[in-house]
Protein backbone atom coordinates (compact mmCIF):
# COMPACT_ATOMS: atom_id res chain seq x y z
CA UNK A 1 0.00 0.00 0.00
CA UNK A 2 1.05 3.33 -0.95
CA UNK A 3 -0.29 4.64 2.62
CA UNK A 4 1.70 4.07 4.86
CA UNK A 5 0.56 0.66 6.77
CA UNK A 6 1.83 1.77 10.51
CA UNK A 7 -0.78 4.58 10.00
CA UNK A 8 -3.85 1.59 9.90
CA UNK A 9 -4.65 -0.67 12.56
CA UNK A 10 -4.42 -3.82 10.26
CA UNK A 11 -5.25 -5.92 13.39
CA UNK A 12 -8.65 -4.62 13.76
CA UNK A 13 -9.08 -3.82 9.91
CA UNK A 14 -7.36 -6.14 7.87
CA UNK A 15 -7.81 -4.22 4.92
CA UNK A 16 -5.23 -6.08 3.11
CA UNK A 17 -6.11 -9.08 3.70
CA UNK A 18 -9.64 -9.61 1.56
CA UNK A 19 -11.61 -13.02 1.92
CA UNK A 20 -9.83 -13.73 5.15
CA UNK A 21 -11.87 -14.34 8.46
CA UNK A 22 -11.15 -11.95 10.02
CA UNK A 23 -11.63 -9.54 6.88
CA UNK A 24 -15.42 -10.91 6.40
CA UNK A 25 -15.95 -10.68 9.89
CA UNK A 26 -15.42 -7.00 9.91
CA UNK A 27 -17.31 -6.52 6.66
CA UNK A 28 -19.93 -8.29 7.85
CA UNK A 29 -20.31 -6.22 10.99
CA UNK A 30 -20.21 -3.23 8.69
CA UNK A 31 -22.83 -4.39 6.86
CA UNK A 32 -25.13 -5.24 9.73
CA UNK A 33 -24.24 -1.65 11.14
CA UNK A 34 -25.28 0.11 7.81
CA UNK A 35 -28.34 -1.80 7.40
CA UNK A 36 -29.92 -1.18 11.22
CA UNK A 37 -28.98 2.45 11.11
CA UNK A 38 -27.89 3.61 7.91
CA UNK A 39 -23.96 4.04 9.22
CA UNK A 40 -21.47 1.72 9.71
CA UNK A 41 -18.57 3.51 12.37
CA UNK A 42 -15.11 2.56 12.47
CA UNK A 43 -13.39 3.46 15.39
CA UNK A 44 -9.75 4.08 15.84
CA UNK A 45 -9.22 3.16 11.60
CA UNK A 46 -6.08 4.89 11.49
CA UNK A 47 -3.28 4.93 14.37
CA UNK A 48 -2.61 7.80 16.81
CA UNK A 49 0.36 8.10 14.65
CA UNK A 50 -1.54 8.32 11.31
CA UNK A 51 -3.82 10.99 12.89
CA UNK A 52 -0.94 12.71 13.87
CA UNK A 53 0.75 12.71 10.42
CA UNK A 54 -3.13 13.57 9.07
CA UNK A 55 -3.60 16.57 11.46
CA UNK A 56 0.16 17.55 10.61
CA UNK A 57 -1.06 17.94 6.63
CA UNK A 58 -4.40 19.00 7.11
CA UNK A 59 -3.19 22.36 9.14
CA UNK A 60 -0.98 22.89 5.61
CA UNK A 61 -4.69 23.39 3.79
CA UNK A 62 -6.72 25.98 5.10
CA UNK A 63 -5.19 28.98 3.84
CA UNK A 64 -6.01 27.81 0.52
CA UNK A 65 -9.82 26.33 1.23
CA UNK A 66 -12.42 27.89 -0.26
CA UNK A 67 -15.24 28.83 1.34
CA UNK A 68 -18.92 28.39 0.52
CA UNK A 69 -21.88 29.54 2.31
CA UNK A 70 -25.50 30.94 2.39
CA UNK A 71 -28.79 29.31 3.12
CA UNK A 72 -30.12 26.31 2.08
CA UNK A 73 -32.93 23.78 2.73
CA UNK A 74 -32.63 20.23 3.44
CA UNK A 75 -33.55 19.14 0.27
CA UNK A 76 -30.09 21.00 -1.44
CA UNK A 77 -32.47 22.67 -3.67
CA UNK A 78 -34.18 26.13 -3.86
CA UNK A 79 -37.09 26.83 -1.25
CA UNK A 80 -40.86 26.40 -2.33
CA UNK A 81 -42.21 29.29 -2.77
CA UNK A 82 -45.37 27.79 -2.80
CA UNK A 83 -45.54 26.29 1.23
CA UNK A 84 -46.37 27.52 4.30
CA UNK A 85 -43.18 29.09 5.98
CA UNK A 86 -42.65 26.73 8.35
CA UNK A 87 -42.93 23.91 5.61
CA UNK A 88 -39.32 21.82 5.07
CA UNK A 89 -39.38 22.41 1.09
CA UNK A 90 -39.69 26.29 2.07
CA UNK A 91 -37.16 26.40 5.15
CA UNK A 92 -33.48 27.39 4.74
CA UNK A 93 -30.82 27.26 6.98
CA UNK A 94 -27.58 28.46 7.06
CA UNK A 95 -24.14 26.87 5.99
CA UNK A 96 -20.58 27.92 5.96
CA UNK A 97 -17.75 25.24 4.99
CA UNK A 98 -14.48 25.51 3.78
CA UNK A 99 -13.20 22.48 1.01
CA UNK A 100 -9.99 22.06 -0.61
CA UNK A 101 -10.56 19.54 -3.42
CA UNK A 102 -8.52 16.50 -5.14
CA UNK A 103 -6.68 18.35 -7.49
CA UNK A 104 -5.47 20.70 -4.84
CA UNK A 105 -4.24 18.15 -1.99
CA UNK A 106 -0.41 17.46 -2.58
CA UNK A 107 0.99 14.20 -3.79
CA UNK A 108 2.61 13.12 -0.99
CA UNK A 109 -0.95 14.11 1.39
CA UNK A 110 -1.32 10.91 3.50
CA UNK A 111 -5.22 11.68 3.24
CA UNK A 112 -4.37 11.51 -1.01
CA UNK A 113 -2.61 8.36 -0.25
CA UNK A 114 -5.17 6.52 1.92
CA UNK A 115 -7.32 7.30 -0.71
CA UNK A 116 -5.48 5.91 -3.77
CA UNK A 117 -4.74 2.98 -1.55
CA UNK A 118 -6.93 0.10 -3.62
CA UNK A 119 -7.19 -1.81 -0.80
CA UNK A 120 -8.89 0.52 0.91
CA UNK A 121 -11.66 0.67 -2.02
CA UNK A 122 -12.20 -2.60 -2.20
CA UNK A 123 -13.04 -2.81 1.54
CA UNK A 124 -15.16 -0.12 1.65
CA UNK A 125 -17.07 -2.07 -1.43
CA UNK A 126 -17.37 -5.07 0.67
CA UNK A 127 -19.24 -3.26 3.29
CA UNK A 128 -21.50 -1.09 0.84
CA UNK A 129 -22.13 -3.96 -1.31
CA UNK A 130 -23.38 -2.23 -4.29
CA UNK A 131 -21.25 -4.02 -7.06
CA UNK A 132 -17.74 -3.08 -7.90
CA UNK A 133 -16.43 0.50 -6.94
CA UNK A 134 -14.08 2.81 -8.50
CA UNK A 135 -12.71 6.21 -7.11
CA UNK A 136 -15.13 8.80 -8.14
CA UNK A 137 -13.65 10.23 -11.39
CA UNK A 138 -14.34 13.82 -10.61
CA UNK A 139 -10.99 15.53 -10.16
CA UNK A 140 -12.79 18.06 -7.43
CA UNK A 141 -14.98 15.79 -5.58
CA UNK A 142 -12.79 12.74 -5.66
CA UNK A 143 -11.35 13.59 -2.05
CA UNK A 144 -12.05 16.72 0.07
CA UNK A 145 -10.88 18.14 2.91
CA UNK A 146 -13.34 19.71 4.21
CA UNK A 147 -12.45 22.38 7.57
CA UNK A 148 -14.85 24.33 9.79
CA UNK A 149 -13.84 27.20 11.94
CA UNK A 150 -15.42 28.43 14.36
CA UNK A 151 -18.90 29.77 13.07
CA UNK A 152 -19.07 27.38 10.15
CA UNK A 153 -22.43 24.74 10.38
CA UNK A 154 -23.82 22.46 7.99
CA UNK A 155 -27.69 22.94 8.13
CA UNK A 156 -30.05 20.05 8.50
CA UNK A 157 -30.06 18.26 4.72
CA UNK A 158 -30.27 14.92 3.03
CA UNK A 159 -27.63 13.78 0.84
CA UNK A 160 -27.69 12.93 -3.03
CA UNK A 161 -25.35 10.02 -2.96
CA UNK A 162 -25.85 6.94 -1.89
CA UNK A 163 -23.03 7.08 0.77
CA UNK A 164 -20.67 8.72 1.94
CA UNK A 165 -17.37 7.86 3.45
CA UNK A 166 -16.00 10.42 6.00
CA UNK A 167 -12.30 10.48 8.45
CA UNK A 168 -12.47 12.25 11.03
CA UNK A 169 -8.88 13.95 11.38
CA UNK A 170 -9.73 16.62 14.02
CA UNK A 171 -12.14 17.88 16.23
CA UNK A 172 -13.56 21.37 17.37
CA UNK A 173 -12.77 22.42 20.75
CA UNK A 174 -16.63 22.21 20.80
CA UNK A 175 -19.58 21.64 18.08
CA UNK A 176 -19.07 19.83 14.74
CA UNK A 177 -20.90 17.04 16.44
CA UNK A 178 -22.15 15.11 13.16
CA UNK A 179 -26.19 14.33 14.10
CA UNK A 180 -28.64 12.32 12.64
CA UNK A 181 -32.08 11.21 12.27
CA UNK A 182 -32.13 7.84 11.41
CA UNK A 183 -34.58 6.64 8.22
CA UNK A 184 -36.38 9.91 8.23
CA UNK A 185 -38.02 9.58 5.10
CA UNK A 186 -38.99 7.01 2.85
CA UNK A 187 -39.65 6.39 -0.97
CA UNK A 188 -43.35 6.27 -0.58
CA UNK A 189 -43.52 9.18 2.68
CA UNK A 190 -41.39 12.35 2.86
CA UNK A 191 -42.66 12.61 6.58
CA UNK A 192 -42.62 16.49 6.60
CA UNK A 193 -44.22 17.01 9.99
CA UNK A 194 -41.52 14.73 11.63
CA UNK A 195 -39.01 16.95 9.40
CA UNK A 196 -40.36 19.75 10.27
CA UNK A 197 -40.30 19.55 14.24
CA UNK A 198 -36.27 18.49 13.89
CA UNK A 199 -36.01 21.66 11.87
CA UNK A 200 -37.73 23.31 14.98
CA UNK A 201 -35.42 22.24 17.49
CA UNK A 202 -36.41 18.68 18.34
CA UNK A 203 -34.12 16.47 19.93
CA UNK A 204 -35.64 13.79 20.97
CA UNK A 205 -34.73 11.26 18.13
CA UNK A 206 -30.98 13.19 17.15
CA UNK A 207 -28.50 10.73 17.55
CA UNK A 208 -24.57 11.93 17.84
CA UNK A 209 -22.10 10.15 16.13
CA UNK A 210 -19.01 10.29 17.57
CA UNK A 211 -16.19 11.85 15.12
CA UNK A 212 -13.66 10.90 17.37
CA UNK A 213 -10.16 11.54 15.09
CA UNK A 214 -9.25 8.24 13.58
CA UNK A 215 -12.90 7.07 12.66
CA UNK A 216 -14.30 6.40 9.47
CA UNK A 217 -17.52 6.45 8.80
CA UNK A 218 -19.79 5.27 6.02
CA UNK A 219 -23.06 6.80 6.24
CA UNK A 220 -26.02 6.45 3.87
CA UNK A 221 -27.41 10.04 3.91
CA UNK A 222 -30.56 10.12 1.47
CA UNK A 223 -32.99 9.29 4.00
CA UNK A 224 -31.55 10.33 7.09
CA UNK A 225 -31.45 13.86 8.17
CA UNK A 226 -28.32 15.04 9.42
CA UNK A 227 -26.33 18.14 9.90
CA UNK A 228 -22.94 19.38 11.62
CA UNK A 229 -23.58 21.44 14.64
CA UNK A 230 -21.82 25.10 14.54
CA UNK A 231 -18.14 24.93 15.03
CA UNK A 232 -17.30 26.85 18.50
CA UNK A 233 -13.40 27.72 19.46
CA UNK A 234 -10.30 28.07 17.44
CA UNK A 235 -9.40 24.48 16.55
CA UNK A 236 -10.02 23.97 13.33
CA UNK A 237 -12.30 20.84 12.44
CA UNK A 238 -10.61 18.37 9.79
CA UNK A 239 -12.71 16.03 8.30
CA UNK A 240 -11.55 13.73 4.46
CA UNK A 241 -14.43 13.39 2.63
CA UNK A 242 -13.82 10.11 0.10
CA UNK A 243 -16.19 9.67 -2.90
CA UNK A 244 -16.53 6.43 -4.82
CA UNK A 245 -19.46 5.32 -7.69
CA UNK A 246 -20.46 2.34 -9.13
CA UNK A 247 -19.83 4.14 -12.71
CA UNK A 248 -15.84 4.44 -13.66
CA UNK A 249 -15.05 8.21 -14.64
CA UNK A 250 -18.47 10.06 -14.07
CA UNK A 251 -18.31 14.04 -13.53
CA UNK A 252 -19.84 16.62 -11.15
CA UNK A 253 -21.68 19.43 -12.53
CA UNK A 254 -19.98 22.47 -13.79
CA UNK A 255 -22.23 24.53 -11.40
CA UNK A 256 -21.20 22.44 -8.66
CA UNK A 257 -17.21 23.28 -8.99
CA UNK A 258 -18.32 26.61 -8.78
CA UNK A 259 -20.47 26.72 -5.96
CA UNK A 260 -18.08 24.40 -3.98
CA UNK A 261 -14.75 25.28 -5.06
CA UNK A 262 -14.75 28.93 -6.82
CA UNK A 263 -13.70 27.26 -9.78
CA UNK A 264 -14.38 24.72 -13.01
CA UNK A 265 -11.22 24.19 -14.39
CA UNK A 266 -9.19 21.41 -12.75
CA UNK A 267 -5.37 21.53 -12.23
CA UNK A 268 -3.45 19.85 -14.67
CA UNK A 269 -1.05 18.32 -12.26
CA UNK A 270 -1.47 17.54 -8.21
CA UNK A 271 0.91 19.93 -6.20
CA UNK A 272 3.91 17.93 -4.49
CA UNK A 273 3.58 19.90 -1.50
CA UNK A 274 1.28 22.67 -0.24
CA UNK A 275 3.21 25.55 -0.65
CA UNK A 276 3.13 24.96 -4.29
CA UNK A 277 -0.71 25.44 -4.44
Amino acid sequence: MDFPERFLQLDQYPIHEPGSEKFNAVVAAAKKQLSVHGYAELPGFVTPEGVAALVADAEEGPPHAYRSSGRGTAYLAAPDTTVAANHPLGTVMPYAVRALPYDAIPTFSPLRQLYETSALTSFIAAIVDVGPLFPYGDPFGALNLAVMAEGDELQWHYDQTDFVVSLAIQSALAGGDFEVVPNTRTAQDEHFDDVANILGGDQENVLVLEMTPGTLLIFEGPNSLHRVSPIEGSRLRHVGLLAYDTVEGRMGSTALRQTRYGRTEPRSNPPLEWSSL
